[in-house]
């Protein structure tokens, strides 16, 4: 069955790029001339998904209205010959894709917040990204999930080495090899790992194909003594420890928008790929780290 249906989740508070996200949500933090959370629909679209859900919570409605239709703004950039291209770039986010909104009550977790999409997912299988997450390459992060799926009917992670000491910051996987060095069975996961605890490095980011019943799961799953909530990776662990998870070494690098250094990250690599300032950037940079 195809994918054609997405959760994106953006109702955590941003508390670590503070004082930036108090107004402005740290998915719509710009990425050079676009917001995070426009990577993450495009990115989306790019892979076959036609309808997108968007979780958030109080003070985050400038997401759905960068969404949305600007007629004024469109009528006048439109009126401008000398602006088509940019009348374009405006009038085509609205087109790509039919994009929802539900909040999220109380900031609780993953586990809760994608409860709240049940309506939205019915009984299809669904796409899941974070939304402080973004992936760039050539083949879109998703879509390698989707193939994955759609060839092994198994809910699927998208997961990338980290390092060691950097691990303690995400979840560390138990797999073993299922399809050369890129996809790969998954046999427990465990959250934030202490040393002794780490099994393999790589981690789950950002990226999910879900099936309908981990919201069964979800509800079954224990509160986890650590973090007094729900951590949804116990319930991956409890569908891993069944057979019923895979996942998918992906192609594309990840920043993470929830960090002000890979804020910075982004923005200084996508700069320097960008057609109007790739090369007026990168001479810039040039001349800087002389000064360093």
């Amino acid at each position: 069955m195809k994918v054609t249906k997405a959760v994106i989740l953006a109702a955590g508070l941003g508390t670590r790029v503070l004082p930036a996200s108090k107004s402005v949500p740290k998915e719509m933090i710009n990425i050079v001339d676009k917001p995070a959370m426009q990577y993450l629909v495009e990115e989306a679209a790019a892979s076959g998904i036609t309808d997108v859900l968007i979780i958030t919570n109080r003070g985050k409605g400038v997401i759905e209205d960068h969404f949305d239709r600007a007629p004024e703004l469109e009528a006048a950039l439109s009126g401008d010959p000398g602006k088509k291209d940019l009348y374009e770039c405006v009038k085509n986010i609205s087109g790509l894709a039919e994009v929802f909104f539900v909040r999220q009550k109380e900031t609780k977790g993953v586990a809760d917040a994608l409860l709240h999409a049940r309506a939205f997912t019915g009984d299809e299988p669904f796409a899941v990204f974070y939304g402080d997450d973004v992936i760039m390459g050539d083949d879109p992060a998703i879509g390698q999930l989707c193939r994955a799926y759609e060839k092994y009917g198994k809910p699927v992670a998208g997961v990338q080495e980290v390092e060691r000491e950097s691990i303690g910051k995400y979840c560390s996987l138990d797999v073993s090899p299922l399809d050369g060095d890129r996809v790969f069975n998954v046999h427990r996961i465990i959250e934030k790992p202490r040393e002794d605890e780490i099994m393999s490095l790589f981690a789950i980011l950002g990226r999910y194909i879900l099936t309908p019943d981990i919201y069964e799961m979800i509800e079954r799953t224990p509160v986890n003594p650590r973090g007094h909530e729900v951590y949804f990776t116990d319930t991956l662990s409890a569908a891993a420890g069944e057979g019923g998870l895979i996942c998918v070494n992906f192609e594309g690098t990840r920043y993470d928008m929830g960090n002000k250094l890979g804020i910075m990250q982004a923005n200084v690599e996508t700069a320097l790929r960008h057609p109007e300032i790739g090369g007026d950037f990168a001479e810039y940079l040039k001349g800087l780290a002389k000064t360093l």
